[in-house]
């Protein structure tokens, strides 16, 4: 299985990987060992689309150099340009949308028998509850899908066509997942959905994301809970209480608000402007004073001016985010926005992109080292041999896409256990300190 694009993909994966252990195939790690390999391919922009495509076509050697009979491509890529990837890449026996890889096995055994198969359209199927599940994630770290689909229709944003409508799972069912979870070691939760503030809505006519919060830290076991993918506008005040007063729940908030000028979040149909930005900063900030903010943002939208980029520019460094990720506008086929009026070149893209990221790593340096002097809750992941230090995670970073806390012990330390680490020293994205003893 090679997975790639987003954590909600991932999840996608190791339910299809789940499936087949049960079913009796054995999974290995190396392609060349594989009679079947699976691309679980990322459909979201242009670069995720070229690594998608890349990827199949360098599993496809190993029906060459290797055992494999068998290449699938499920995922995003797969739902939205099945008919493109059946005409343009022959060496697949098998197009699995994302509404449809639950039946995984049944492909194989189909494909097995020399059938093509293409399916797709399904993408407002709703999974079934309690399928088995192979986590590709450290044994102490699980993602925990809430939702799945985006009913927001953003102009730039493939995804609701990709992964159909809003689609929440019954409260009771998260809540069981989450415990078998943490009897098979999990410690760290992370909570994913397109849109984790929604959460309930479709299924409660309310949002419900609070009260399935304050059911998840009565779980025993689970350390931590972490929360991904926070629209502005839905952050209501009573999610803010349950983050502020419940230990579980890291002080860590990723939302995504694209822009700041009013015109332009207009035009993404953003359904939040600068003023509501600016109050829920300030109203989380003020209520989780410890709070760590991770944003994304879009640079060169159509007819971005420059006077907007400066705008964006001032605003990010006014803010000072904790995280923050940049991407260059990508036109994408089907959206709205790809057929706007005004589309950036790609050098001025990178511009804008590359000028707000030396932006973000000053302020990023700045607030690292302001973490000097203080004791950090660390999370052990491993042991790096070239600088004799271990390394983790604290509560202010996520897996895969924060920095990492290295630091200095004379005893072992266990991985997965949770840790007080004094801080010394600070870059850009890692902090270095050195282990208290208890």
């Amino acid at each position: 299985m090679v997975s790639l694009g987003c954590a909600k993909n991932q999840t996608d994966a190791e339910i299809m990987l789940g499936i087949l252990a049960e079913k009796g195939h054995k999974i290995v790690t190396e392609p060349k060992d594989a009679e079947a390999i699976i691309v679980n391919t990322c459909g979201f922009i242009t670069p995720a689309k070229e690594e998608s495509i890349d990827a199949i076509f360098e599993m496809a050697e190993y029906k060459k150099s290797g055992k494999c009979r068998l290449l699938i491509a499920t995922g995003c890529l797969a739902e939205r340009y099945n008919a493109e990837m059946e005409k343009e890449i022959p060496e697949l026996d098998a197009i699995v949308g994302t509404g449809d890889f639950d039946r995984i096995d049944e492909i194989i055994k189909r494909s097995e028998k020399g059938e093509k198969i293409c399916l797709f359209g399904h993408q407002n199927y709703t999974l079934p509850e309690n399928l088995p599940r192979m986590l590709s994630t450290p044994f102490y770290t699980a993602y925990l899908k809430i939702a799945d689909g985006c009913d927001n229709n953003c102009t730039y944003c493939a995804i609701p066509k990709i992964r159909g409508r809003y689609k929440s799972r019954r409260k009771e069912d998260i809540t069981e997942e989450a415990k078998r979870l943490s009897e098979n070691g999990v410690k760290e939760l992370i909570l994913i959905a397109q849109d984790t503030t929604r959460y309930g809505i479709d299924l409660y006519k309310k949002p419900a994301l609070s009260e399935l919060l304050e059911e998840l830290c009565e779980i025993e076991g689970i350390h931590w809970i972490r929360l991904h993918y926070f629209y502005t506008e839905a952050i209501t005040d009573e999610l803010i209480a349950v983050m502020a007063k419940n230990e579980k729940i890291c002080p860590y908030i990723d939302m995504p608000i694209q822009h700041i000028n009013d015109d332009v979040l207009r035009r993404m149909a953003r359904r939040t402007n600068r003023r509501q930005i600016e109050k829920r900063i300030k109203d989380i900030r003020e209520n989780i004073p410890d709070v760590t903010i991770r944003t994304s943002i879009i640079a060169g939208f159509p007819a971005e001016t420059e006077e907007q980029f400066a705008e964006l520019k001032s605003f990010i460094k006014e803010v000072k985010f904790d995280r923050m990720g940049v991407f260059a506008y990508s036109k994408e086929e089907g959206t709205p926005a790809g057929d706007f009026s005004g589309q950036i070149d790609d050098g001025e893209k990178e511009r804008r992109k590359n000028e707000l990221m030396e932006v973000q790593q000053r302020i990023s340096l700045e607030k690292n080292k302001e973490k000097i002097g203080s004791v950090q809750e660390v999370l052990c992941e491993g042991y790096d041999g070239e600088n004799f230090m271990y390394f983790g995670r604290s509560r202010a970073d996520s897996i895969d896409v924060d920095g990492k806390v290295y630091f200095a012990a004379e005893d072992e330390v266990e991985i997965g256990a949770f840790v007080k680490v004094e801080i010394l020293d600070a870059d850009e994205y890692d902090l270095v300190g050195r282990l208290l003893e208890e």
